[in-house]
């Protein structure tokens, strides 16, 4: 990219500044040398009434961009900057005196879909989607909407923790409805992206442009919604759009890292719009479906990989799904660059340097240790079969945790306080669950004790 100037001008700054995003954006799905020989070289030069103008090398980059990446580029450009644009290609000639002979070519964001404009990732469909006893809720939710937009379950409200699949489902519902009704006007637009927009539409004098372009919508994917809690003005205009679109009969899909309920500074009247539908929760998945998470993976790209090692990194693995695919592609790539193939001891060498260093997903051990510690009662009271009040609390306590951290099924953290039925540590689960919804305090005492236990999590 080329180096900023205090001479330039603001509009110029910003999209260069957003440029780079797009660049961020596009890279992870181009092999390098397109992204070198194509993307790269491209230079922005201006942003004039609605045009934002770029240099490219040639005429042949200008017009491969134009048919492979034209109408993508254009979109995300106008999602970086907040507004609907177009991209004018400049190709200079080599030979100075035929610059002025410079050709253009122009391209237009879709105008089928409001600012910000909505771009499907390729990956995310329902057959990508690894199915499991943590989503099959929302899945059949999903897939229920997708087949029937505005029929059933409007709203539908999906929520759970960062990198348990809810953007995948919002994306896979766009992707089947554009199949099947391609006429029908949709939006993704991330909670954060609306408030950019709404704020941008205040001072400009473009908020009747700006309500109307989704009032025209038949289908509103509203993800995060978590980040209007705390903007008055915003969570207004939400509660106008949402009215508009149901009364209408238009399908709203929402997503959150929490239930409508646990959004603290939320308005009531949201929070009882948002729960008239059905409410999904994704839980963090089990070793079983991390496991098939990443065989998933591997098929998608054409890795050989052995059930074995996909099952080591769905266990020791820390983090969210991202995380665990990242994993596997960056032992991939230490295969392609060594020569190696994708074995066990490949990826417990990966492991083991990158993954492992203090931040290791943490075991039965050190969660119940740290939930005995917290409330000073013995780890072998906890894991026993006393049903006393305070032993059984804090027993609760310890399963929520082992089950939000670690996303281990029933059946193993069963195996691991006693050999307890896998319905008996669900309704540990779901009770602890009440009492955290219901209880300020404990709240408190749980995000303590997590970050106790693993600070990452």
């Amino acid at each position: 990219m080329d180096q900023y100037s205090l001479e330039d001008p603001q509009d110029r700054i910003r999209l260069r500044a957003a440029w780079e995003q797009v660049v961020r954006r596009i890279a992870p799905d181009l092999p390098p040398a397109w992204l070198a020989r194509f993307i790269r070289p491209l230079k922005p030069r201006a942003l004039d009434d609605g045009v934002a103008s770029f240099e490219s090398p040639g005429r042949f980059v200008a017009d491969w961009v134009r048919e492979k990446y034209g109408n993508t580029m254009a979109a995300m450009l106008s999602d970086e900057l907040g507004e609907t644009v177009k991209i004018e290609f400049v190709s200079e000639t080599r030979d100075k005196k035929a610059a002025a002979k410079s050709e253009t070519v122009t391209l237009a964001a879709p105008e089928a879909e409001p600012s910000p404009a909505f771009v499907l990732d390729e990956r995310y469909t329902f057959d990508s989607f690894v199915k499991g006893q943590s989503n099959r809720l929302a899945l059949a939710g999903a897939r229920a909407v997708a087949e029937e937009p505005g029929s059933k379950y409007n709203p539908l409200f999906i929520y759970g923790v960062s990198g348990v699949g809810k953007t995948h489902l919002l994306h896979a519902i766009a992707r089947e409805i554009r199949q099947n009704h391609p006429a029908m006007p949709i939006q993704y637009v991330s909670a954060q992206q609306f408030v950019e927009s709404f704020v941008q539409s205040l001072q400009a004098n473009r908020t009747e442009q700006f309500r109307k372009a989704i009032k025209g919508l038949a289908v509103w994917l509203l993800d995060d919604v978590q980040f209007i809690v705390g903007k008055a003005k915003t969570q207004e205009e939400v509660f106008h759009m949402f009215n508009y679109l149901q009364v209408h009969g238009k399908q709203i899909v929402i997503t959150s890292d929490q239930p409508p309920r646990e959004l603290y500074g939320l308005d009531e009247r949201l929070k009882s719009r948002f729960e008239a539908g059905l409410l999904a929760d994704i839980q963090p998945p089990d070793t079983e479906t991390r496991c098939a998470i990443v065989l998933k993976k591997a098929e998608r790209e054409g890795i050989l990989l052995e059930p074995a090692v996909a099952m080591y990194l769905a266990e020791v693995v820390p983090g969210n799904i991202r995380t665990l695919e990242g994993a596997l592609t960056k032992i991939v790539a230490h295969a392609s660059l060594d020569g190696a193939i994708v074995d066990l001891d490949l990826a417990h060498q990966v492991i083991e340097r990158d993954y492992r260093n203090g931040s290791q997903k943490p075991g039965i051990e050190q969660i119940v240790a740290a939930v005995s510690r917290y409330y000073g009662i013995p780890y072998d009271e906890i894991v026993g079969p006393s049903r006393k009040a305070p032993i059984a609390h804090a027993r609760h306590m310890a399963v929520y945790l082992m089950r939000k951290i670690t996303g281990d099924s029933w059946k193993q953290i069963g195996r691991r306080f006693g050999n307890r039925d896998h319905t008996s540590v669900m309704h540990s689960f779901q009770r602890a669950n009440e009492m955290i919804a219901a209880d300020q305090e404990l709240r408190d005492s749980i995000q303590r004790l997590t970050r106790e236990i693993y600070p990452d999590a």
